[in-house]
């Protein structure tokens, strides 16, 4: 089959297509034609040489894909050849086929494309579990979304609205601002031209954050905590702004607040799939009624893969970019 392979870490013209073998399923996984797989910011870190995979997955990358299931481990119970789905990775996803644990398989949800379906494992699978099974977001609180327009960011607008929050977002363009209007937002924070801390306790007469989802870091997280409610959450799920910060402890004693980090890829297996469970219980259902959707800005051909490396780094997207086969 081909996938695309780094040879040798750097910019994105180190991703190649390349001839590589068929990967061998698990008993307890299934091999997955491809149909499209998501680009995500890992995949950049990875390219790079600062995100290697962890040990024993696949070293191509791709964290989610979408595709038909071709064949079945001798253990799988509960899905079928041809079944189409989508499907939350450790790696391998930019390939013609990837092995996959069933149980971070999801179907494709009804009334969205194939290709489609390939932009929503891993940013639901963040969103779910960070928002919403570690930070507790509850009706009438504020969440401030930081990267608003990004993949992650537009599906936790959404996501956020269905149960009745408050959304606080910031984005560096009055282009991006308004596509995360249109979504649901409701405070809208331009990171280039105001301090997101005064502009959220204006619009919430003081209170601050509920919760944060920051994909920051290290630049964000002293103004993160600032900016928290009393018993707030922060979220760090990235690292675009730095590794290394301090902290003013007292101020997270005086709020009562906590700061949690998270990843995703690394998890064990047996959270990663009680993760899938939730999403496909409480967000597959919206996303079948047309309440929470995919939004894709753009799809590459596979072999394109550099481009669409480029494309996400220079950061003029809203939403998910795609690779198909």
């Amino acid at each position: 089959m081909k996938a695309i392979t780094i040879p040798t870490p750097g910019d994105a013209d180190s991703l190649v297509l390349d001839e590589v073998p068929t990967p061998e399923i698990a008993a307890d996984e299934v091999l997955v034609q491809v149909a499209a797989a998501g680009v995500n910011r890992a995949d950049l870190m990875q390219r790079q040489g600062f995100y290697p995979p962890p040990p024993g997955s696949s070293t191509y990358p791709g964290l989610e894909v979408s595709g038909t299931i071709s064949a079945l481990g001798r253990d799988v119970t509960g899905w079928a050849v041809g079944d189409q789905v989508c499907a939350l990775l450790t790696g391998g996803g930019y390939a013609e086929q990837v092995a996959v644990p069933a149980a971070q398989l999801l179907p494709a949800p009804k009334g969205i494309s194939l290709v489609d379906a390939a932009a929503l494992p891993e940013v639901a699978c963040t969103v779910w579990s960070n928002v919403f099974m570690t930070a507790n977001l509850q009706p009438g609180q504020t969440i401030l979304v930081h990267g608003g327009s990004s993949g992650i960011g537009t599906m936790a607008i959404q996501l956020a609205r269905t149960v009745g929050a408050r959304v606080a977002v910031t984005a560096g363009t009055a282009y991006k601002l308004e596509a995360c209007r249109v979504l649901g937002a409701d405070i809208l924070i331009n990171y280039r031209e105001q301090d997101f801390v005064e502009v959220l306790a204006d619009a919430t007469q003081g209170h601050g954050a509920d919760v944060i989802l920051d994909n920051i870091g290290a630049k964000y997280l002293s103004r993160n905590v600032t900016a928290l409610a009393t018993n707030g959450r922060l979220v760090i799920i990235g690292l675009q702004g730095g590794v290394r910060a301090e902290l003013d402890i007292s101020v997270l004693l005086r709020k009562s607040a906590a700061v949690i980090a998270t990843t995703l890829r690394s998890r064990p297996p047996a959270e990663k799939a009680a993760i899938v469970a939730a999403v496909r219980e409480h967000v597959w259902p919206l996303i079948e009624a047309g309440t929470v959707k995919p939004v894709v800005h753009r799809t590459f051909p596979l072999a394109q893969a550099a481009d669409a490396h480029r494309e996400l780094e220079a950061s003029t997207h809203i939403g998910k970019i795609l690779l198909t086969t």
